[in-house]
């Protein structure tokens, strides 16, 4: 059975069932060719896929998937979610009305390209990260990409198709000079492979590790933090819950309530933009139907809008930004799409801490307090110019209070793709952060 038929079927007995049902399917694919040592060492192609739908009978909302899509699977989806339904309590939760939103193709042929031709990019990827001296080793060179097929319909009207991709290349490498040694990684993602250059790749991650060789210890006090990219992206990922509709819903989150508040620094503009040109999870719209719009979150320090799917924004009375997110086997969530910092005017180094890079933020980093403390790797930086590499300290703080010390911006974004959604920054001036070293 096709996955239309599948479609067709499931609404037709939902219809005689006199139920609600929203259907979820998405097909993925991946590719990846890692190296080592000069050689192929693990080819994957990969795919998989299902079909996970939602009913709502009586004010109770039940869940099943199915990764086959015989008659006799799609009879047992459905049975088993009405019986999951019912043994569920009362719920805010509901199936939204849609409308058709038609097929649309976000990758086109960004990732048309001969097998051997990545392959080759990953070997040249290792090869070139080998041409520096200081490498003790490479670790690996590798070249990946994703691709996803989703589908939408439900009873209340919605239907809808889109596909996309990325593609990526990453290496990881233990360089020494002397008594001193470091492992570093790096990667570089894009939605159009002719956009990867192995050669770049490596150099970053040469440079970026290289450039810690001989650390020295940080002694312990407050400093101001020029935080790379690389750094904050991590620290970002795992504190974007605080704009979630279902973190405020559930009072877990500190911007409950503060809408048009001044929560950071007048530098901050915060956005998630789903419809990204070439945004590595960019998408027409969300896991319910609702179609995909950016939404500004903070300007210019100002709390302005919360991320919402069709339950938190009827319970928060929010308008619906269209963020409910699910996996085929799971339920309804959320995440944001393309979420970014707007870019500033440029950042010139004075006095402080360069931090390269954090260690362990998801156990360090707790977005319902608000409290952060992680391992970090960096450069000093003494009158204006880096005077050395630092290593064995922390960095502590409250992540609200951070926003709010935001003293320069830099003027380009660096993205990452993350397990909900991709986030970018640009390189962060924080003044005052305490720093736990020697």
């Amino acid at each position: 059975m096709t996955s239309e038929e599948a479609q067709r079927y499931l609404l037709e007995q939902a219809h005689a069932r006199g139920v609600d049902v929203e259907i979820l399917e998405a097909r993925s694919r991946e590719f990846t060719a890692r190296a080592f040592q000069g050689r192929l060492e693990q080819l994957t192609q990969a795919e998989r896929g299902g079909v996970g739908i939602r009913v709502a009978s009586g004010g109770r909302v039940g869940y099943a998937y199915s990764e086959e899509l015989s008659l006799a699977a799609l009879d047992w989806l459905l049975e088993e979610a009405l019986q999951n339904a019912a043994l569920q309590e009362q719920s805010t939760e509901f199936i939204p009305d849609g409308r058709p939103l038609g097929r649309q193709d976000l990758l086109g042929t960004a990732l048309a390209a001969p097998p051997e031709a990545k392959v080759q990019a990953a070997l040249g990827l290792e090869a070139t990260i080998r041409e520096d001296p200081r490498v003790k080793q490479v670790v690996y060179g590798s070249y990946t990409e994703r691709e996803t097929d989703v589908g939408l319909a439900s009873t209340r009207g919605a239907s809808g198709a889109y596909r996309r991709g990325l593609a990526g290349m990453a290496g990881s490498v233990v360089m020494q000079e002397g008594t001193s040694v470091k492992q570093g990684w790096d990667s570089q993602w894009v939605t159009d492979l002719q956009h990867l250059d192995p050669g770049r790749t490596a150099l970053q991650l040469t440079q970026r590790t290289g450039r810690l060789l001989g650390a020295r210890p940080l002694r312990t006090g407050r400093y101001t933090a020029y935080f790379e990219p690389k750094a904050f992206v991590d620290i970002l990922g795992a504190f974007w819950p605080l704009w979630s509709g279902r973190t405020v819903m559930e009072k877990k989150s500190r911007l409950a309530g503060r809408l048009g508040e001044q929560i950071g620094s007048p530098l901050l503009t915060l956005i998630d933009d789903p419809t990204l040109p070439g945004g590595l999870a960019s998408r027409p719209f969300d896991a319910e139907g609702t179609p995909a719009r950016p939404i500004t979150l903070v300007a210019q320090g100002n709390l302005l809008a919360f991320l919402t799917n069709a339950e938190t924004a009827r319970v928060l009375n929010l308008e619906n930004s269209g963020h409910a997110a699910r996996h085929y086997r799971g339920t309804v969530g959320i995440a944001p799409s393309n979420l970014y910092m707007v870019p500033g005017t440029g950042i010139t180094l004075r006095d402080g801490v360069l931090v390269t890079e954090v260690m362990g933020v998801h156990a360090g980093a707790n977005f319902i307090s608000g409290e952060f403390s992680v391992q970090a790797l960096g450069l000093r930086v003494e009158g204006g110019e880096v005077a050395y590499p630092v290593e064995n300290f922390a960095v502590a703080g409250d992540f609200l209070a951070l926003l709010r010390q935001i003293t320069a911006l830099g003027p380009t974004l660096t993205w990452q793709p993350g397990w909900a959604g991709a986030f970018g920054v640009p390189m962060l001036e924080v003044t005052d952060l305490s720093f736990a070293g020697a």
